[in-house]
């Protein structure tokens, strides 16, 4: 530390922003009214303030209440975090408490502070303080809740920032909290009697964790090492232990132990099992005091039982976390026997209510039976043996741990002297990233600063270092890595680490009329006392005019004494200029606050290391990089004699920055800048000198010339791949060959003088290095004497040349790597670029440097994740051309699963929404697709109420363009408005028996109107979402009807007629469940709003029970909560009951759910134990539980169920024939419910081999005896074979002579059921060769009904009517969700039938087939996976009921299964500009299978998808829109994500094209015009319709002022036309960002055709450009036209080139010969072209290769000596105008 570092004097900076301090909380508490009335109620007694005398009461008790809060305020600040980018604005929050106030604020200094949050408590605030609470999930990661604490006397309140609050009871007295990683840690206020209230070995613990404000507060563990015994684990239990400070990352405690004066430094952990064992088993002491789970149990139930009853829930679970982290005790274990004892010494304080936790446990727990008595509290004397009486409890389990890691050397003698302990401690770092913990000593005015390292396995910390500093205070600046010290005499000195920087000065508290006898300070302007130097650009900062700085010292000692120039710490005895600032407070980023004797406070801020960002680059990264990898220990000098350089008083301002830098890194390395003449003005150039100087090797950086020179030249690579800092590079060049003239490395020099030809010419003084010393210095092991150059690196790559592997710097050549490695996974193709084979393509400047792979990840080419476009733009031209290209190929043709980022990066919005909405969807799984496609509003009541509204019309107009089919289907089933009765009163009629007439009528038509809730459920399948603070609406069930031509209202209540009882029973159910089925799946449905629909009336009971029975099949019923299930059970109602239990047997459809299981047995004889009281539950309940069972079970093979429902099949009527009404019902229910049990079993059920259920089943079909009752019902039915009756109308005897009616009967029903079979293994794929076969058997039907008419009265009638309505069923299966107009015709002419044989049962399977059809409005069709087959058959069994109350056969609420089967198939195309639907030509390519081979189709979406698991892949076909492939032979969840989401694809309209439905032929497409010929395109394009083509801003602007013809522009007609054909190709081929491609290639060629080259950058861009291009038509010389430049425009430019270029050469080739011997051209333009000339031409540096060429004597050898050199042929050839070489002729 006493080295000489530097000579220069400037050994002070000045600090900035000074401005006044006052906490914005005290403010704001001024203001408080809920504080002020706390405050005075608590300070003065009501009667006194508002007494007569009560204004001067009010006047005292507010003076009473500001001097109190006064003492009490205290605050804090800490830097803001918003959860977003590291740069963001930054801001301090601030935490202030006074009283019962505290105040959350934000501000910052371009923001005023303001209120974020305030609380008010109930008792003074002790404490309060920021912490992070974390909170476990079922995965590893851990979230964190960002809290505030704050502590009182007996609790503790935590407040979120996302607004939970919680209160925690405090046990025990809290004499401070802190803040850790794992959450608060508190530790126990002793008192004086702690020592009383047991023996020695019963010490109560002093430390205790709380790891979220719901668990339990438990006790800290320490483990103490090496200083008594080894290792020793007990809790922390010593009284005098004090904490002084915590700290999360890392994390540790340090405390301070006053008996021994020392401080000790502890790592806080996780408990691990071991040490949780250890303290909960402690053994005997041997004095014979049981100290073991009895002693833990004391502690257990104090603490459990204050935290338990006092936790906010008022519940006591806790959650149990299995390892945490822990606290330390010093000398001996804690014990914890006697924790009544701490009770008794920490009651509660007096604010706090008088029977809080600690009361309640000192009355529970110090009585001999904490159960049975509470009201004697033992005497402070009560012995252990008293509370040994106490019964055991449940222990409280340690979290954390403390480990001891350090603790000071003890001193002889030294605490007997003044108490040491710290009042402050804190964590610094120094610029070399070194760990320092501080610990301030006021009373030693001394900072001991620990150094802790990380071992090697980041297990622990090591202290291997501590250093004094003379300190009075101290505050460490993050950002800056650097700490401020207040001295004893009252300077403030910066620090980085342990390492003095310089004296702070803060110009506004140095007063013009300071003297010798002035003591009070006054603030004045920041600079009026400071000398500014005369020259703020020289190399030296003066030091400060001595006479002009005040001095309070009288002393022999002068004002002005000679700085000690050969020490680093030395510094000027500088007067004591700011002897009024007390303490240093409150640090955040790089401003701290100066507490002043006068109690005001200023806050300041310390200037950063630098402002430009070359000036930040490369002192900060390029000499740390090298540093570190190479152990250079000075780095911090370095910075530090920087740091004072740039940040003197009254300094330079930014722009002299670099030039400060240049002078200051070349003194350290040993040049006399002074001499330099360059370095008087740098970056400019001036006259040249043949001086030459010898360089100090004594210097700091002499040794590391050579590796600080690599550094700073691959930062100038990494500066030229960067366009917004590339014009920085040039500065840097001037450095660069001064430093590679001296070292003497000509090829480096070479390559600065082709990129600043006219820059490097003016440079010619070098320095004088011994040979000897160059071959001694420190060379990187990547250094060679070839440059590295990242153009010629990727020149070389484009051209298929071996590369060596590129040097890079992590953390400075970033973009460098990120391009090389670009280009080697594009051009090379070598897809392990970017991971294992790295070093293939880069090598890290040494082998020391340790790696970190924080680049983005390579997605398809060269596509990095993160990378943006934005970022792209900055790349120079040529250098992003191939990543350009990529991005474009991948926007032609990319994948569907790709991120957003990605999407983004390719410029794909379509794609990207599409992504973003999987975004959303993962992280909230109930919101929707986020379109806005909202049903029109119609005017009408009475269509708003027919429950069909909410089907999406714009995209069933899309679907069904050409008809109104949509509003024809609502017609024919809307059941709202009255029907119209149509009855002719003929003559000889009276009119009552018209009225009767009428009635019958309407009779007949409600059959049909009762029968349309079931299709109307199907057709709203899932299309509403509901509000949840409105119920949900119900379509009116109207069974009126209105009689023309007057209108009449016609009523079936007139008691005219005769109408059955409880006719609407089941319809209002069937209404309730197609009003419930409308709500989608991924609606927001809760468990109250479910009940919040109850109906108030029992009328609308029935439709109640459908409602939740619709919730069931939508999957809403999950969350209807296990209360109000059990509450709609017990009211017995039996439709309620019905709808309730196949609603939640749906919904836990195959779970095997024992909860369901349990109450659907209760509603199952069979399934009760034998001995069960018999319960009366309604047959129909029965039958449900039955279907439930199989739904529950559905393909589980379950045995047990399997064998009991297949016993149940036939099971026969009781004793008393209880069960003979509709016993086919649950006999079929039976069945049902068996084959779900073992769908998809087949013949292989595991474990039912016993069983045979095959051969039951057949036995139960054909009759006879079967073998013994199995199952629980043995006992009950012992009866002989019970044969089932057939459910047909005819039974057939086999027996009897052949009847023709019989067999006609029994085609009819085989040929209905052939066809039910065909419909169920065809539904929803719409295939037309089962549909027309179906049609034709529909026609055959008809036609026979038809021939018959009305005269087969009776079973021939009905079996055909049963026939042709099974075949119509299976017809809407295989065209679910389509709308077939022949199925809809079908259906409506069936429709109008009301007569004769068409009862209630034909109407709903004629409905429900229509439902079928239009199955949730076109969104969705059927499976035909096993579950659904089932579902549909159980939906659709042939047996429909004769009447509205007829479940004889089947159960109507069966009917509704069918929504199981339905899935989202339509895929809805959706413009992502305008959000609208759209269509769009798919390619829909099927697997091959063993039926048919792999083929494709091709449809127009919006369309419905076959089945995912028949497709290989879907695609969205061009040319109108962007194309999208969406590959379904590796994986299906995308789509299916998709279509769940209603099916929503975005896609984006190319420009110049239109909308199908704008254009269906495609023949008024923009480009139509340019089919023929590219070049017709480019003429016909008119630059003022380009707002028609594209909406790009930039591209807009380009047409209209750079291709618009005017006055101005006549005379450069090319050039416009150029423009036009630039912008034509950008527009067509939707690539707005090559404009600036294509403008750039055109100025760098116009400006060689004038021979106007400024600098040579854009020849190397040109050269990448057409190496690229060239390298695209080798591999693929076919697609020419699919560059993204265009194939015309290239050649042209390249062939431009080439003419200047020859020109040039003809005329000069002297200059290029002159060149190959080493001499330098000495005109400006002559030596500007020749670099545009060797860069162009690939041209390597051939001053040391003249002699290979020299010996040419023909055109071959000079080939062959040009490929040597790695000169291309083509340009080779151009070297024969230089070389004239012929065949006999060598090189002149």
């Amino acid at each position: 530390m006493s080295e000489v570092v530097y000579e220069e004097t400037a050994t002070m900076i000045a600090a900035g922003e000074l401005q006044s301090f006052v906490p914005f909380g005290r403010e704001h508490c001024r203001n408080h009214p809920n504080a002020f009335n706390l405050q005075l109620r608590e300070l003065q007694p009501a009667s006194e303030l508002w007494s007569s005398d009560g204004a001067a009461g009010l006047v005292g008790s507010l003076q009473e209440v500001s001097l109190q809060e006064r003492e009490r305020e205290h605050w804090q600040l800490r830097k803001g975090s918003t959860g977003f980018k590291e740069d963001d604005v930054e801001f301090e929050e601030e935490l202030y408490a006074a009283g019962n106030v505290v105040v959350w604020s934000k501000g910052s200094r371009t923001q005023a502070s303001s209120v974020y949050k305030a609380f008010t408590v109930d008792s003074p605030v002790q404490q309060v303080l920021w912490c992070n609470f974390a909170v476990p999930h079922s995965t590893d990661e851990e979230d964190f809740e960002h809290t505030v604490c704050i502590v009182q006397s007996s609790c503790v309140n935590v407040h979120s920032v996302t607004g939970k609050d919680f209160l925690s009871p405090l046990p025990f007295q809290v004499s401070n909290a802190w803040a850790t990683q794992f959450g608060l840690l508190l530790e126990r206020k002793s008192t004086a009697n702690d020592t009383q209230l047991g023996s020695p070995g019963e010490a109560l613990p002093t430390l205790f964790s709380m790891l979220h404000p719901l668990d339990e507060i438990a006790p800290v563990v320490c483990r103490s090492g090496g200083l008594i015994q080894g290792s020793c684990v007990q809790y922390a239990c010593d009284s005098t232990m004090k904490v002084l400070f915590t700290s999360s990352q890392p994390s540790m405690v340090v405390s301070y132990d006053p008996m021994q004066g020392t401080h000790s430094v502890w790592a806080l952990r996780k408990v691990t099992h071991d040490e949780r064992s250890t303290v909960l088993r402690y053994p005997t002491e041997p004095g014979g005091t049981l100290l073991g789970l009895m002693a833990s149990g004391f502690l257990t139930s104090h603490l459990r039982n204050t935290s338990r009853l006092d936790s906010p829930g008022g519940c006591g679970t806790s959650r149990i976390v299995t390892s945490s982290p822990g606290v330390h005790s010093r000398v001996h274990s804690p014990n914890i026997s006697n924790m009544a004892a701490l009770s008794r010494a920490h009651s509660p304080g007096m604010a706090a209510p008088s029977f809080t936790g600690a009361a309640r446990f000192s009355q529970s727990f110090n009585s001999p039976n904490s159960r049975g008595h509470h009201g004697c509290l033992p005497s402070p004397n009560s012995t252990l043996n008293e509370s040994m009486l106490v019964p055991e409890m449940e222990p409280i389990i340690p979290n954390l741990c403390m480990e001891q890691l350090w603790s000071e050397t003890v001193t002889a003698g030294c605490h007997r002297e003044m108490s040491s302990q710290a009042s402050k401690v804190f964590i610094t770092s120094d610029l070399c990233e070194n760990h320092y913990l501080c610990f301030l000593v006021e009373s030693h005015q001394q900072l001991r600063c620990v150094k802790f390292i990380e071992s090697n396995d980041s297990s622990q910390l090591i202290f291997p270092l501590v250093t004094a500093i003379p300190a009075k205070d101290a505050e460490p600046l993050e950002s800056i890595n650097a700490m401020l010290v207040l001295e004893a005499c009252g300077s403030l000195v910066l620090y980085t680490g342990i390492t003095r920087v310089s004296k702070v000065f803060v110009p506004g508290l140095l007063s013009p009329s300071f003297s010798l006898s002035s003591q009070t300070p006054h603030l004045s302007t920041p600079l009026e006392n400071v000398s500014t130097p005369a020259n703020s650009s020289r190399r030296h900062i003066q030091r400060l005019e001595e006479d002009n700085m005040p001095s309070p010292l009288s002393d022999g000692r002068g004002p002005n004494i000679k700085h000690h120039e050969a020490s680093f710490l030395e510094d000027y005895i500088f007067q004591k200029a700011t002897p009024n600032i007390q303490t240093l407070r409150d640090p955040v980023f790089n401003r701290v606050t100066l507490e002043l004797s006068s109690g005001s406070m200023l806050r300041i801020s310390i200037p950063e290391i630098a402002t430009s960002d070359l000036g930040k680059r490369t002192p900060t990264l390029g000499t740390q990089m090298y540093f570190r990898l190479s152990g250079f220990c000075w780095l911090g000098m370095v910075l530090v004699k920087w740091y004072n350089i740039y940040n003197a008083p009254g300094g330079p301002s930014a722009h002299a920055e670099w030039n400060q830098f240049v002078t200051c890194f070349m003194a350290l390395m040993g040049y006399n800048t002074e001499r330099l003449s360059w370095t008087q003005h740098v970056s400019q150039a001036s006259s040249p000198s043949s001086q030459s100087f010898k360089l100090d090797s004594s210097a700091l950086l002499f040794p590391h010339i050579p590796a600080l020179f690599y550094v700073l030249h691959l930062l100038y690579q990494e500066l030229q791949l960067d366009e917004l800092h590339r014009a920085r590079a040039a500065s840097l060049v001037c450095l660069l060959q001064q430093l590679a003239r001296d070292l003497q490395m000509d090829e480096y020099l070479d390559m600065y003088w082709r990129d600043y030809p006219s820059l490097i010419s003016c440079f010619t003084e070098s320095c004088v290095i011994d040979q000897a010393l160059i071959g001694q210095m420190q060379h990187p092991s990547s250094m060679s004497s070839e440059p590295p150059c990242i153009f010629s690196w990727l020149s070389n790559c484009l051209r298929g040349v071996k590369n060596p592997p590129f040097p890079y710097l992590p953390g400075i050549c970033q973009r460098t790597r990120l391009l090389v490695l670009s280009y080697a996974l594009y051009v090379n193709g070598d897809e392990n670029a970017t991971s294992t084979d790295v070093s293939k393509y880069i090598v890290k400047a040494s082998a020391g440097m340790c790696y970190y792979d924080q680049l983005l990840h390579v997605v398809c080419l060269c596509l990095w994740q993160g990378f943006t476009l934005k970022d792209l733009e900055s790349v120079p031209f040529g250098v992003a051309l191939p990543i350009r290209e990529a991005i474009y190929r991948c926007r032609e043709k990319p994948r569907s699963d790709w991120s957003e980022e990605v999407c983004l990066l390719i410029g794909r919005q379509d794609l990207t929404k599409q992504a973003h909405n999987m975004t959303l969807a993962k992280t909230k799984p109930s919101v929707g697709s986020g379109l806005s496609l909202e049903p029109p509003a119609t005017t009408e009541a009475d269509e708003e109420e027919d429950g069909m509204s909410d089907i999406i019309q714009e995209v069933t107009g899309l679907i069904w363009s050409q008809d109104l089919r949509v509003q024809e289907v609502r017609r024919l089933l809307q059941s709202s408005r009255p029907v119209r009765v149509s009855v002719v009163q003929l003559p000889e009629v009276s009119d009552h028996e018209y009225i009767e007439e009428k009635e019958n009528k309407l009779l007949q038509l409600c059959q049909r109107t009762m029968a349309l809730p079931v299709g109307r459920g199907l057709f709203t399948l899932f299309s509403y979402h509901p509000v949840p603070t409105e119920p949900l609406p119900v379509p009116k069930l109207n069974l009126t009807g209105r009689a023309p031509p007057r209108n009449t209202m016609v009523d079936l209540n007139s008691g005219n007629i005769d109408v059955p009882p409880n006719m609407t029973s089941w319809p209002s159910f069937h209404n309730g469940v197609a009003a419930g089925l409308k709500i989608a799946p991924a609606s927001q449905v809760e468990s109250a709003w479910i009940a919040y629909n109850k109906p108030k009336t029992p009328e609308l009971a029935n439709e109640y029970a459908g409602f939740l029975m619709a919730l069931g099949l939508n999957g809403h019923l999950t969350k209807l909560a296990t209360l109000n299930i059990h509450d709609y059970l017990t009211k017995g109602h039996e439709m309620t009951s019905i709808g309730l239990l196949l609603g939640v047997s749906s919904a836990r459809l195959g779970t095997m759910d024992m909860s369901i299981t349990r109450l659907l047995s209760i509603h199952i004889p069979a399934l009760l134990p034998p001995t069960s009281t018999e319960l009366d539950v309604p047959h129909n309940v029965q039958v449900a539980a039955v279907i439930g069972i199989g739904l529950v079970y559905q393909g589980t093979g379950h045995r047990h169920n399997a064998e009991v429902l297949l016993s149940e099949i036939g099971r026969p009527p009781g004793p008393e024939m209880e069960y003979c009404t509709d016993r086919e019902s649950y006999s079929l229910a039976a069945g049902l419910a068996l084959g779900m049990v073992c769908l998809g079993h087949g013949s292989n059920l595991i474990g039912m081999t016993d069983l045979n259920v095959p051969e039951q089943l057949y036995q139960y079909m054909v009759g006879g005896h079967r073998r013994a009752q199995v199952g629980a019902n043995r006992e009950r039915h012992k009866s002989p074979s019970y044969q089932i009756k057939v459910t047909r109308r005819e039974n057939i005897d086999p027996s009897e002579d052949i009847n023709m009616d019989a067999m006609t009967q029994a085609q009819d029903y085989i040929t209905a059921g052939a066809c039910m079979a065909l419909g169920l293994r065809f539904a929803g794929s719409a295939n037309s060769d089962a549909f027309d076969c179906l049609h034709e058997f529909a026609k055959t039907f008809m036609k026979i009904m038809a021939f018959a008419g009305t005269a087969t009265v009776g079973t021939s009638y009905y079996n055909l009517q049963t026939g042709l309505s099974m075949i119509l069923l299976a017809m809407s299966m295989i065209m679910a969700g389509t709308g077939d107009l022949k199925v809809l015709q079908l259906c409506r002419f069936l429709h109008k039938r009301t007569g004769g044989e068409m009862n209630y049962g034909f109407h709903m399977a004629h409905h429900m087939a229509l439902g079928l059809l239009f199955l949730g409005g076109g969104r969705y069709t059927l499976s035909t996976s096993n579950s659904a087959i089932a579902a549909l058959l159980c939906a659709l069994y042939p047996h429909f009921p004769a009447h509205s109350t007829d479940n004889r056969y089947h159960l109507q609420a069966l009917r509704h299964l069918a929504v199981l089967a339905a899935e989202p198939r339509l895929l809805v195309p959706v413009d992502v500009d305008s959000l609208k639907p759209c269509y769009v030509l798919l390619e829909v390519t099927y697997k091959d299978t063993k039926w048919y081979k792999e083929t494709t189709v091709e449809l127009m979406a919006p369309t419905l998808l076959p089945e995912l698991h028949l497709l290989k892949r879907v695609k969205v076909k061009g040319p109108r829109y962007w194309e999208l492939s969406v590959d379904l032979s590796k994986e299906t969840q995308h789509l299916k994500s998709i279509l769940s989401r209603d099916g929503v694809l975005y896609v984006k309209l190319r420009a110049g094209q239109l909308p199908y439905k704008d254009d269906p032929q495609g023949w008024k497409s923009l480009l139509a015009t340019a089919i023929n010929h590219l070049n017709s395109g480019v003429r016909a394009f008119k630059p003022e319709a380009i707002s028609t083509f594209t909406s790009e801003p930039v591209l807009i602007s380009f047409a209209e002022f750079f291709c618009k013809t005017s006055e101005g522009m006549k005379h450069k007609e090319d050039t416009q036309l150029l423009f036009s054909a630039m912008l034509y190709e950008c527009v067509t081929k939707e690539c707005p960002e090559m404009l600036p491609t294509y403008i750039a290639i055109e100025q760098a060629v116009t400006a060689m055709r004038h021979s106007d080259v400024q600098q040579t950058f854009p020849l190397w861009q040109l050269r990448l450009v057409i190496e690229f291009w060239d390298s695209r038509m080798l591999r693929s010389p076919g697609n020419c036209h699919d560059t993204l430049l265009t194939s015309e425009f290239l050649p042209v430019m390249k062939n431009a080139v080439d003419v200047a270029l020859d020109t040039w050469l003809k005329e000069n080739s002297v200059v290029v010969r002159s060149y190959m011997r080493g001499q330098v051209p000495s005109r400006e333009a002559q030596s500007l072209m020749l670099a545009c000339f060797l860069i162009y031409r690939s041209i390597p540096f051939l001053k040391s290769s003249h002699t290979q060429l020299e010996g040419c004597t023909s055109f071959g050898d000079l080939v062959s000596h040009g490929s040597q050199l790695g000169i291309p042929l083509r340009d080779l050839l151009r070297l024969l105008f230089a070389f004239n070489v012929t065949h006999d002729s060598k090189l002149t």
